[in-house]
């Protein structure tokens, strides 16, 4: 059928069947900032367009539904100011205020929240903050934690106002009221809450410590390089990208949670027109392989193929199809006719070691790695023994033993997993891909496809979030044995659906602890046993859990003479269960055992009748220690004994407990009852976290830099910005080093033909390993444009080439002369002696200095349903140097909201066939806009000596505290302990009936 819409102020006609969503015309007609979000009932809102200036969900519109009406997207709202001699009226103000305030991470949901932005703007010139959440509020962020957005659109409103924008160094940082008409019982409100969310400012609140230097670019809040590619929806993410002849594929999963295959018919599936080719197991190679994207040798089992004969979860692999259109792949599906011989399926860890328990893992090519034993369901088993711990046990005075229990929950980013897969014209296989880890997708395929290395090309475009997920060689195998089984181009990118039942996620584990105490505190052995299961693979079954003790159990060492020696142990087993593996998420490990230590300390403490802040901080790590697990652990490697060198976890403490009123609150009966409000109580509750930086002599960062004409230079590194702002970070670290702007440094990251190897995003690696790369590579550039300038201002004497600055784009030396950097840069490529300027370099550093932090957050709860509001979280980090407080506070802002529903809302549930609950983002809640908390972010900045910059960690660190701080918050205003998170009104609500029994 034949539709017309206006898009954009242009008439257009379209030829559509008439099953075509909105959605899949715009972005066939090249609208690519019309995002598909994996859902198809506009669960995520990423897909947002406005119809005749109203916000809909394109995804679950009918294009003939629109037909006759006016379509606007971002491609039509603003576009970059100048186009050589052609210049244009530039960005609209929502987009301005977008780049300029910090609000594009990923940038994925970017172009929908200025949409509807722009909806709400044009009707509500000076809207509320409640009125901009709510606006906001059908577009899920998995980034952002909401706070810079709705700052963003704030700000837009003013400029749109015309009034004078704000400046933070103008001193505005102007409050904007919450909405507190109408309290409901559940989150009542009162003078004594706070009523402010937002507030309108640029940086967060940062205290320094005199040994930080003070530095031109880095520290300062500069623009992310991407950010105006992203504000205009610009085609910059995997699925952006139209080729001649693509076929779609899709992927059959099994409906059962254990069985082998004992037939498969894919006869009339072939049969049907317009299909290309499918795959059975049959068909492809039978190579073993981990899709855990780590470093060689990979620190885990070989436990997979692309497509095997058994099926180990619902969910997992059966057949590959490819066909011209998704609804053509879709029907062959259907045809697929498989017989299945179902086996016992293991779907409590706690039987999976049990004798006569079903072996998952029975095929011969099965790789052992360290511990792991599959003839007891055993992908990886760790001992650690630090000190003596029996004897610190037996010089305690008390003994205290507790049971913590994490669900599996999903890392939710808004982009789906995405590939897209061609030969190109050396016959070379470009693998186009959403990944963390461009460089081990390539290694891992290699024998897994039947390609060298060479004839591997692997693109990274931006990442549309990833937070682990896409640390995993997930899906690109899929689409890379149909290019080579059609030799066309191909196209897979999960439904939302799969990203539940066939993508990763974070372990769930079962922890006991026990601890001994002498009753001034002092803690004198402390012990972890872990049960953590991996789901029906082993990808990151070892690592994952190791960091759980490594980091957790690291940070309380006890005082005195154990201090000197601390006594800690922990002990894992990782087992195989027939549910969906589990893989890298965000915290790698970390939050799932602060979960267990810091609702454990809260106990001790309120038993011992101590502070919990004084019992935490008389244990815990100082700088100048050594890290205990440092001569123990090191993810299946050799141990190197290190030295904690910067550790501002006082400073946080105090830093936290002055924002949030900590000591006018705990313990004052006063501030926890609220006036007319007898069913609600409140809390406040606290947790110290550590992480790391890096995997010490393993992770690897490249970088080159070269020199162009006009001064400005060319960042080529292998690392991969996910939304993190890395790309930015690195190039302030290279201007800072160079003497330039940020504008001058054009940043090109991850591709494995281009720029140098990196091991990939993880492990909060990026700043420190890259970072350091970076400055090492423009170390050797500067050196070249000072021997340079020292020649071309030469006047009488030779001009040491040390004794010239680089600054503001200028070479000077000590008498004030200078030459630009264009001057420079034309004498060595056109003028005398030409050369390229160019320097590179690569790092991998012998240490992981962590971050520290305390995090504090504030609950209401009503007594007589169990409903937990969280009303506030403010969290007070440790991470040295802070290269860019925009991008960094973003990141904890981020990090605490995705924390926030592991606290309360978010888990992952089977039935007794293994099937999934969840399966979509209306069944698994994460949070919206107009749900969240106050929230608050302060960088305590230290001088990390192993890093150029002083810089250490941030991405991870807001993971880790916000569950137990929630925890220990709903303790302190109920007196009920949940020890299995979330912290649903159920498990509330059963807690405190079965106070009121007991008490009865």
């Amino acid at each position: 059928m034949q539709i017309t819409l206006t898009i954009n102020q242009q008439e257009k006609t379209f030829e559509i069947h008439p099953s075509d969503t909105l959605l899949k015309v715009l972005r066939r007609e090249g609208y690519f900032s019309v995002k598909f979000g994996g859902c198809s009932e506009g669960e995520c809102g990423s897909c947002t367009v406005l119809l005749d200036g109203i916000p809909v969900n394109s995804c679950c519109m009918l294009a003939a539904q629109a037909d006759g009406h006016v379509v606007e997207t971002v491609e039509g709202l603003g576009e970059h100011p100048e186009h050589g001699w052609k210049t244009s009226r530039g960005l609209h103000p929502i987009q301005q205020a977008m780049v300029e305030s910090g609000a594009i991470q990923c940038g994925y949901c970017t172009p929908a929240m200025v949409l509807a932005a722009k909806s709400l703007l044009e009707k509500n010139p000076n809207p509320s903050e409640t009125e901009v959440r709510d606006a906001l509020s059908g577009i899920l962020c998995r980034c952002t934690g909401y706070v810079k957005p709705v700052e963003a659109v704030l700000q837009a409103a003013r400029y749109m106002r015309g009034e004078q924008p704000l400046s933070e160094e103008n001193g505005d940082i102007i409050p904007v009221d919450w909405d507190t008409t109408n309290p409901s019982p559940e989150a009542p409100m009162s003078s004594e809450i706070p009523v402010v969310k937002t507030q309108t400012r640029i940086t967060p609140k940062i205290w320094t410590h005199p040994d930080v230097v003070n530095t031109s670019v880095v520290g300062k809040p500069e623009k992310k390089v991407d950010a105006i590619k992203l504000v205009q929806g610009k085609p910059a993410f995997t699925d952006d990208i139209e080729m001649r002849g693509m076929l779609v594929a899709k992927v059959l999963h099994s409906p059962v949670a254990h069985a082998r295959i004992k037939h498969i018919d894919v006869s009339k599936a072939r049969a049907l027109p317009g299909v290309a080719a499918v795959l059975t197991w049959q068909d492809i190679p039978r190579v073993v392989y981990s899709t855990a994207g780590q470093s060689d040798p990979i620190p885990g089992p070989l436990d997979t193929f692309s497509l095997d004969n058994k099926v180990r979860f619902v969910g997992d692999r059966v057949a590959f199809v490819a066909a011209e259109t998704e609804e053509i792949a879709e029907k062959a599906l259907q045809l697929i006719e498989v017989e299945y011989e179902e086996l016992p399926a293991i779907l409590d860890p706690a039987l999976s070691m049990q004798p006569g328990a079903v072996q998952i893992h029975d095929e011969p090519e099965y790789v052992n790695f360290a511990d792991s034993d599959p003839a007891r369901n055993l992908a990886a088993k760790i001992c650690i023994d630090i000190g003596d711990v029996e004897k610190g046990f037996a010089e305690a005075d008390m003994i205290f033993e507790g049971d913590y229990e994490v669900p599996k929950v999903q890392q939710a980013h808004i982009e789906p997993h995405v590939v897209v897969t061609y030969w190109d014209e050396d016959d070379r296989l470009v693998i186009r891909t959403s990944t963390q880890v461009p460089f081990h997708v390539r290694r891992i395929l290699s024998p897994v496809l039947g390609l060298p290395v060479k004839r591997i090309r692997v693109i990274k475009p931006r990442i549309g979030g990833g937070f682990g997920g896409k640390q995993e060689v997930l899906i690109e195998d899929v689409a890379a044995h149909l290019t080579i089984a059609t030799g066309r181009p191909v196209r897979y990118e999960y439904t939302r659906e799969e990203e539940f039942i066939a993508a990763r996620s974070r372990h769930p584990m079962r922890i006991h602890m026990k601890t001994g105490v002498k009753r001034d505190g002092t803690i004198t052995a402390n012990e972890m046993y872990c049960l953590s299961d991996t789901g029906a693979y082993g990808c990151h079954a070892l690592t994952v859990t190791g960091n759980t003790g490594h980091k957790a159990m690291a940070l309380y060492v006890g005082d005195g003479v154990y201090r000197q020696s601390p006594n800690i142990r922990f002990y894992a087993d990782v087992v195989y269960t027939n549910t969906p593996p589990a893989g890298a998420y965000r915290g790698y490990g970390v939050p799932q055992g602060y979960w267990a230590v810091e609702r454990h300390m809260e106990k001790i403490a309120r038993t011992l009748q101590l502070d919990p802040i004084e019992f935490r901080l008389k244990n815990a790590l100082r700088a100048g220690e050594l890290h205990p697990f440092s001569t123990a652990w090191s993810e299946g490697r050799e141990p190197r004994p290190e030295v904690i060198h910067t550790v501002g976890l006082e400073e946080c403490v105090r830093q936290g407990k002055s924002v949030i009123g900590w000591d006018e609150k705990f313990g004052n009966p006063d501030w926890h009852a609220i006036p007319g409000h007898p069913e609600i109580r409140r809390g406040i509750g606290v947790a110290l976290v550590m992480q790391g930086t890096a995997i010490p002599y393993l992770d690897m960062g490249g970088a080159s830099i070269k020199m162009n004409d006009d001064g400005s230079f060319n960042l080529l590194v292998g690392a991969t910005d996910l939304g993190t702002g890395s790309d930015t970070v690195l190039a302030q670290m290279a201007a800072e080093v160079l003497g330039t702007s940020v504008e001058n440094i054009i940043v090109y990251s991850s591709d494995t033909d281009f720029t140098p190897f990196d091991k990939g995003a993880y492990a909060s690696s990026t700043t420190y390993i890259s970072g350091t790369a970076v400055v090492k590579a423009a170390e050797q550039v500067a050196e070249r444009i000072r021997i340079r300038a020292a020649e071309m201002l030469k006047q009488d004497e030779d001009i040491p080439p040390e004794k010239i600055r680089l600054a503001d784009g200028k070479a000077i030396s000590p008498d004030g002369r200078y030459v630009t950097h264009q001057e420079v840069a034309y004498h060595t490529l056109h003028h005398q002696n030409q050369e390229q300027i160019m320097g590179v370099a690569s790092y991998f550093s012998p240490v992981s200095p962590p971050p520290f932090a305390a995090q504090f957050a504030e609950v209401t709860v009503n007594v007589e349903t169990g409903a937990v509001t969280v009303d506030r979280l403010v969290m007070a980090v440790d991470s040295g140097v802070i290269v860019n407080p925009v991008t960094a506070s973003g990141q904890i802002e981020g990090g605490m909201a995705q924390a926030l529903g592991y606290a309360v809302s978010e888990e992952m549930v089977y039935d007794k066939k293994g099937r999934a609950r969840e399966r979509n983002l209306k069944d698994y809640h994460i949070f919206r806009a107009d749900e969240m908390p106050v929230m608050d972010t302060i960088f305590v900045q230290t001088y990390e000596p192993s890093h150029p910059f002083g810089a250490k960690a941030v991405a991870e660190i807001p993971m880790d505290g916000v569950a137990p701080a929630v925890g220990n918050a709903v303790l302190d205003a109920v007196g009920v302990d949940i020890d299995a998170n979330p912290i649903t009104p159920e498990k509330v609500w059963r807690a405190l009936r079965k106070k009121i029994m007991v008490n009865e």
